[in-house]
This record gives structure tokens, sequence and C-alpha cells, in this order.
């Protein structure tokens, strides 16, 4: 350190060692300066900046170290080799520019790094190639230590600062601090190089032609520095102000802009894509500008317009005539329009050359909507006079007519081009009966009197009246006195809806299909038959009527028939009606009668009339339709005391008839409310059932008819009551399917089914019952594929049993179903074939993969001929359709050798095995 400074106080004339600090620090802060600007500036722009920046700054440190050298006093006459001397500048510029542009490219401690390390190199580089072009009469020699030290000081003061260079400080410190640093790395290496030099003088003098003035270097170098260094300055700080200047004015444009909310204002670029967004647009437009700047303007547009490229015209006739402007349908971010007023401007630059559009948009829903609003209430007032379901006129104090419509012409039927606006109400009149009387004078008093009665209604202000024709036509007035003595009539022919109300009246009470009373009316009548039998003390029967297998009908047959069996059954049972007897339709095939009776013999004559009204054949387009009917009867006052409590017994009694094979007229009884009430109790004990884990599987095996071998097992439900114990399956289906409670039941049967038979050691099919419900349901197939994958069972391994009944219920909506349990590799049968009534058609429709003929063929095939034939043709329409025929109900061994016989495919029933539980040991070891 002491030889440095001994080096700078003894070896260095210290005014030039000031001049060259100096120009160091000028150049440093030059060059920081310009790098500023070059961050903040882009594209070729920048370039210029950087090479400014090297240029300035590095001919100024070049400068520093000549002004240094030549302040140095080696004890000899030197010189400087020119060549070698430009070759140190060139250095000197390369290496700041480089430092510079690394600091720029790279970002963060890399940037810092490189450019430090570039500069401080780039620098030592410089002074040595410099010293190399110093010529005088002897030798230099060099001490390595100082050589590296020069080097290092001169790096690590680069790396500092570059490292605070570039931040944009404030404060006069923070700005000047990255030139401070440089110009005591430049200093310091300078310094301390100059420190490890050894001059060796030599007797051999140098020509003085040869070598540049140190003097003329001087006074050149510092002036060149100066002016170069001037230069940059002056650049950068009109650069800065012009930027300033355009700053303020865009911040001022800006603000302006922003401003504006009532405008969307915003600019696109040439090709239409979103480059600047506005307050007023977001709030227009629903779009932040960091979602729509980028895009491109026609998504606010309909679908529709961007097809027909309306946007494109627009920007083509900005871009042609300069401006675009029009009114149209918009769309926000939300999907929401709003009728816009859109103005296009092209913005072209000094060159005339297009740069973009601006583009400004309101929001004139408002505006529209108002304008539309008087624009459809003035041309509807002229389309309202004339379409208007009613005749108006309109009359002054003077009773001369303003205005009328066609409507009330042709009401009236007055001869066309008769009557015209300025006419007398009273020549009107006159007109009017004229044209629709015949008789003159009769026409003429008519016309009188109705003038007369008219005016004098009129000017009572009683608003309005009723005129009957004698054509039958009626014809409402309705009259509004204006406050001018004038007034406003409107006509209405209510022919048409006086017999409509009259038929809505009737409808009322009636059933609109048979013409029978209906529910309301029925009630009111067995209302006021109980008034009378208190106080006659008589009795009143309610009588519940359902026809029977009536769904049948229309299955078989369609609702057209249905309808036509209906009416004529209303029409029987209106013809064995007597006095003081009732009869109602409820809708579908319900009926119900009343009767107020003194003796049972009353009761039961009635209802024998309505068992002969019922009960036959009706014939129907060529078919002879049987018909037949269940009928409850509950009696008023002993077995309710109101009309709900009687239809309810009734409909109890009703429902008793039709569950028994021989009675077709039930009376109430005090046990059926007992019953429905366990019925309901045991509905409710049915959806708690598997949450009780009450429900068990029971599995019947199913054979080979020929070989004897196990084929599957068909899965039967069984439920153990908490309190009741075992229910059979016969009393609890049927409810299950009732209340609804099969889906969640069925869906838990095919779940347990599935996972029992997938932990079996064999590969034996389970089938498993499908009820009508769980057909109808819509997502049937895809909660059977959600259960096979759940439980890993071979879709192959499952079969679903299906009866005809299903299928019948909604065959298109049954039979997608089915396909789409079939698409999953499941297997289905159709089961109880041969009770149904359609059993040809339904195979044709699906191709099933088994039929399973009913047991109650089997019950009788051995002693019954018909039974035989009918279970031979079922299997040998299997064996032509190529489908394998299962026989339930197998309990002998003459039945299956007749099904061997018949060359019958499988059996089940209980020959060959009861229905068990799989872990009973003929079940389990089978399995």
């Amino acid at each position: 350190m002491f030889t440095v400074l001994t080096c700078v106080t003894e070896q260095h004339d210290l005014s030039l060692v000031g001049l060259a600090g100096l120009i160091c620090f000028l150049a440093s802060h030059c060059a920081m300066v310009l790098l500023d600007r070059a961050m903040s500036s882009d594209g070729a722009a920048r370039w210029v900046w950087i090479g400014t920046a090297g240029a300035a700054g590095g001919f100024g440190i070049w400068a520093t170290h000549f002004v240094a050298m030549l302040a140095y006093d080696p004890g000899v006459v030197v010189g400087y080799h020119a060549g070698l001397t430009l070759v140190s500048l060139l250095v000197a510029i390369v290496a700041t520019t480089g430092a510079i542009a690394a600091k720029i490219a790279y970002t963060r401690w890399v940037a810092n790094i490189l450019a430090g390390v570039l500069f401080g190199a780039g620098i030592g580089s410089m002074h040595f190639s410099g010293m190399l072009a110093i010529e005088f009469p002897g030798d230099i020699s060099w001490d390595s230590g100082f050589v590296a030290a020069s080097v290092a000081l001169g790096i690590v003061f680069s790396l500092a600062a570059f490292r605070f260079a570039g931040r944009g400080e404030r404060s006069l410190l923070g700005r000047l601090a990255p030139a401070l640093l440089l110009t005591s790395g430049v200093v310091a290496l300078h310094f301390t190089a100059m420190a490890g030099v050894t001059v060796t003088p030599d007797v051999v003098a140098l020509d003085p032609a040869t070598l540049l003035s140190p003097a003329v270097m001087v006074v050149t170098i510092a002036a060149v520095t100066f002016s170069l260094l001037a230069a940059g300055f002056a650049a950068a700080i009109f650069a800065v102000r012009s930027e300033a200047k355009a700053a303020k004015a865009e911040r001022n444009f800006n603000l302006l802009v922003e401003g504006v909310t009532d405008y969307a204002i915003y600019i696109l670029d040439p090709d239409g894509k979103v480059s600047n967004w506005n307050a007023g647009a977001e709030r227009a437009k629903g779009y932040r500008a960091d979602e729509i700047v980028g895009k491109d303007f026609s998504l606010f547009y309909s679908e529709e317009d961007r097809r027909k490229g309306l946007p494109q015209r627009a920007l083509e006739t900005a871009r042609t005539i300069g401006k675009f402007e029009a009114q149209g349908w918009r769309y926000r971010k939300d999907g929401s329009s709003f009728w816009a007023h859109v103005v296009i401007d092209a913005i072209y630059d000094e060159t005339g050359g297009l740069i973009a559009f601006a583009k400004i948009t309101k929001d004139n829903s408002k505006q529209k909507a108002d304008a539309d609003r008087i624009e459809e209430v003035t041309r509807n007032l002229d389309v309202a006079l004339q379409n208007m379901g009613q005749g108006i006129c309109l009359f002054d104090r003077d009773e001369r007519l303003l205005l009328c419509n066609k409507r009330y012409l042709e009401i009236f039927k007055f001869p066309e081009g008769s009557v015209r606006p300025g006419m007398a109400y009273r020549e009107i009149v006159d007109i009017g009966y004229a044209a629709n009387t015949k008789d003159a004078a009769e026409a003429t008093a008519l016309a009188e009197a109705h003038y007369l009665r008219n005016m004098a209604l009129i000017r009572s202000g009683s608003g309005g009246a009723v005129h009957k024709y004698a054509s039958g036509n009626s014809i409402q007035q309705h009259v509004n006195m204006l406050a001018n003595g004038g007034w406003v009539v409107t006509f209405e022919d209510i022919t048409d809806r006086l017999k409509s109300e009259e038929q809505v009246a009737f409808l009322a009470k009636h059933d609109a299909l048979t013409g029978l009373p209906n529910r309301l009316q029925f009630g009111e009548s067995v209302s006021e038959e109980m008034m009378i039998a208190d106080r006659v003390r008589g009795n009143v029967a309610v009588i519940g009527i359902d026809l029977d297998k009536f769904k049948e009908v229309n299955d078989q047959h369609g609702h057209a028939t249905g309808d036509k069996v209906l009416v004529e059954l209303a029409r029987r049972l209106d013809a064995a009606r007597q006095e003081g007897e009732f009869i109602a339709r409820f809708g579908g095939d319900e009926f119900a009668a009343t009767k107020r009776f003194d003796e049972l013999s009353a009761l039961h004559d009635f209802i024998a009339r309505l068992e002969g009204a019922l009960t036959g054949t009706v014939a129907i387009d060529g078919f002879e339709i049987k018909t037949g009917a269940s009928l409850g009867v509950a009696i008023y006052p002993s077995d309710a005391a109101s009309v709900d409590g009687l239809l309810a017994n009734s409909d109890l009694a009703m429902y008793r008839a039709k569950q028994s094979l021989l009675q077709r007229v039930c009376f109430y009884e005090a046990a059926m409310d007992e019953n429905a009430r366990r019925r309901r109790a045991l509905a409710n004990d049915l959806w708690a059932s598997i949450d009780r884990h009450e429900l068990h599987l029971h599995y019947q095996v199913q054979k080979s008819v020929r070989t004897g071998e196990i084929t599957g097992y068909e899965v039967l439900l069984r439920w153990r009551h908490h309190a009741r114990g075992n229910i059979p399956p016969m009393d609890f289906i049927g409810l299950a399917e009732e209340c609804g409670a099969i889906l969640p039941i069925g869906e838990w049967v095919l779940r347990e089914a599935c996972r029992e038979a997938a932990s079996w050691n064999n590969s034996y099919k389970i089938a498993v019952n499908l009820s009508p419900i769980q057909l109808g349901h819509a997502d049937m197939a895809a909660v059977i594929a959600g259960i096979l994958s759940e439980t890993g069972l071979n879709p192959r391994r499952l079969e679903i049993e299906i009866t005809e009944s299903s299928i019948i219920v909604d065959k298109e909506k049954a039979l997608r179903t089915m396909r789409a349990i079939k698409a999953l590799g499941v297997s289905i049968a159709i089961d109880d074939f041969g009770t149904g009534y359609s059993s040809l058609e339904t195979l044709r429709s699906f191709p099933f993969d088994k039929i399973k003929l009913d047991k109650s063929f089997m019950a009788e095939v051995e002693t019954s001929p018909q039974s035989k034939a009918i279970v031979r043709a079922i299997l040998a329409l299997g064996r032509s359709l190529e489908v394998p025929v299962l026989a339930e109900g197998v309990e002998t061994q003459a039945q299956l050798d007749t099904l061997l016989e018949e060359q019958c495919d499988e059996a089940q029933g209980y020959l060959l095995g009861r229905p068990q539980a799989m872990g009973e040991p003929a079940v389990g070891k089978a399995a």
C-alpha cells in the first residue's frame, strides 16, 4: 500500500492525476447514465444506447489511463506508438460495451458478475496494452504481485459498481455510487499496476519524429474526452426530458381515457388485437385489461356476425376511408348483449403507415329501448286498432265519429265503405239496421229505439251493457267518457264466450269423457244426502267402483278403444240409474255411486243394477271386450261420519273385493282399517330392513335336464322381520313395489348376490329377478355396471330375469334398458313365460338369452294334455329360436322325465333343490 502511495506522490504529476481522476469519474458516470437509458429502451434504440455508452465510457476510461500515464515520470524521455495506442482505445471501448450489454442481457447476479469481470479484465487489458505503446530508451519490468493485485482490484470494484447500477436510485449517493465505484476500480488498477513497474534506462536515443508528444496528447485527449462525454450527457439529458414530456403527455392522456367510464375506449393493433383497455371498456364489457389485451376484438360480436365477417369489414372500412361508424348488438364477457354505437378511427404514423385503430363504444341500450318502445307503440296503435278482437269507436262531443277499426264494422256487418269518420252516431245506427233488417220501416223503428236507449246509457255514465240481437248474437258494450264530452266505446261479440262459460260450468262438475258427474259434484251430492238422512234417520251408501283388468284393454287395444269402453259403460250405468241415485266418474277406470236408503233391499237392488251394467261384453271396432268390476260399499252413519271417510272406506272394501277370487262386492268392515294400518307399518319397516340387516338371500339350484349338472342358482330374497319373524315374499315384494322400497332393496340384492358369487370357486351363474319398477329406472344399466365393477364378478356369470309384464308397462323404455344391460355382457332371461298375452311379440322384439317356463304348466303337465302340449310347444319354440328353456316348479321325477323326453335344457324346483342360504350344507357344498 505504501509503495502505491509513494508511486502516486513521487512519480506522478499530481495535477494530471487530478485531471485523470475527473475524466474517469465523468466517463464512469456517463456510462452509468447511458446504461440506464439502454435498460429503459428496447429494440434498435437499446442497441444505440449500448453503443453510445460503450464508446463514451470506454473512451473516457482510456483517456484516464493515458492522462495518468502522461502524469507518470519514469526518469527518461518517453513517447507513444500511435498504432498500439489506438489498439488500447479499442480494447477499452469493446470491454465497456460488452460489460454494459451483459448487464442488460442477463439477470441478477449473473449479469453483475459477467459485467464486472468483463469490465475489470477489459480495463486491465487496456492498461497493459497501453503500456506496450510507451517507447523510451530502456526496458520495463513488472512485479507480478502488483499486476495480479491491480487486476483483482479492478474486477472487485467493477462487480460492486455493476451491482448498484441500473437500480433507478433517486438519492444523490445512490445515483453516484456506481460511477464512484468504477472510478475507484480504474484508479486502483492503474496505480497499483504502476507501483509494480521498474524502468531500466538505456543509452539508445529515440527519434522524436516517430513518437507522439506527451503535451500534445494531454491537450488532445482531454479535449476529445470532454467533448465526447458532454455529447453523451447531452444525449441522455435530451432523451430523459423527451421521455418525461412524452410520459407526462401519455399520463395525461391515460388519465383522460381512464377517467371516461361512459365510453369504452381502447386501441386495436392493425390486425384487430386489443392493445389498450380503459375503465369504461371494463365497465361496459366486463373484461379486465389482463383478460382482453392481446385478443381479437371480434369476440365482442355474435357468432353469426363473425361468420358473416362483420368485424373484418369494419376494420377494412376504417383502413380504407379512415373511419367506421355503426350501431349493432355487442356481447359482454358474461354473454349478455347491449346495443352499441361504435366508432373505429384509423391511426397513422408520420409516414402515413397504419399503426393502430382507436375504437370507441357507447352503450346505447337504453336509448334504443326507448326508441324501439316509441316506434312499437306508434306502429302497434294502428295494428292494434285493426286487429284487436274488439270493435272500437271514438266519438267527439257532437256525436261525430273520429275513428273506428275493422272489427267494429265486422261485428255489426256494415257494408264496406258505408261508415266513415265525420259521420253522426245516429246516421251510423240507421245504416246498421238498414243493412241487417229486410223491412225498411222496421229497420227505422229499431234504429230509433236503439239510438235513444243507447245514448241514454252513454250519457248516464253507466259504463257497460250487453245487447242481445234477434240473430242470437250477444254484444257487450263498454263506454268510457272523455273530459271533452266525447267517448270511447268498445264492442265485443261474447256469444261464443257465454256458450263456453256454460260449458266450463258444466265441465267443472262433470267428467269430460263420459259426461257423468265428477268427484266434486259427487261429494256435494253425498253431503246433501247425508243431511237429508240425518233428518229422516235414513242411511247413505257410497259405492267405490273399479273396473277389472281395464289396463289390459288399453295395452292390447289402445287408449282410444279404452275410452270407447268407458263411454259405453257410463251410458249403461246412467241407464240403470233410478231417481235419487247418483253415479260419477273419478278418472281412469274409477267410478263411484251413492244412494240414500231405508231398507237394505233397496241398496242390494241398486248394487245388482250396477253389476249388471258393468258386467258383460262391449263390442268395439269388431272386438268383443269382456268387462267386469269390483265394488266396495261404505254406509253412513255406521261406517264413517264424513264424505272423505266414506270414500276412503269404500276404497278399502273395493280393494278387498279386487283381491278376492269369489267376491265382486265387499262391504266395509272395521278390520279393513287395521289391515291398512298394518300394511303401512310393514311398508315403513321395509324401508328400514336393509339398515337393520333383516334381509338375506337364499339360492335355488338350476340343473341341466340331460346331465344333471349344476348350471347356476336363482337368487331369492328372504325377510326376517325383527318382530314378526319370517315374512313370505308374496307378502312384501308387491308392497315394496307399491311404496318404492323395491329400488334400494333390489340394488342391495344385486350387490349382495354378486359379492357372494364372486367368492365362489366356480363359474356358476346367478339369476336375479328385476321388478318392473327397477326395469323402468333410467339408470338401471349404470347401477348394474357399478355393482359388477365394485364386486369384481364376471358379467357373464350374472343373469337378469324379467317378466313380460315388466316390458309391457313401457315397452320402448324397457327394451332400451335391456339392450344397455346386455351390452355389459350380462345375459337376460324372460321369466314366467307363457302366462302373458304377447309372448311371441316379446320374443321377437328382444333376443333373450333364456326362456323360463312358468311353474304353473309343470303343476299340470302330468294330468293335463293341454299343459303338456303347451310345454312341448314352448320347448319347440325355444329350439327354433336357439334360446335355451328352463322349466320352473319341477317337483316330481315324472315331471323331470317329461322334460327330458321333450328335450328341455334346464330345470329348477324342489325335486332338484330347495331354496337355502349359501352357508347351508346342500348349497354351500355345490358352490
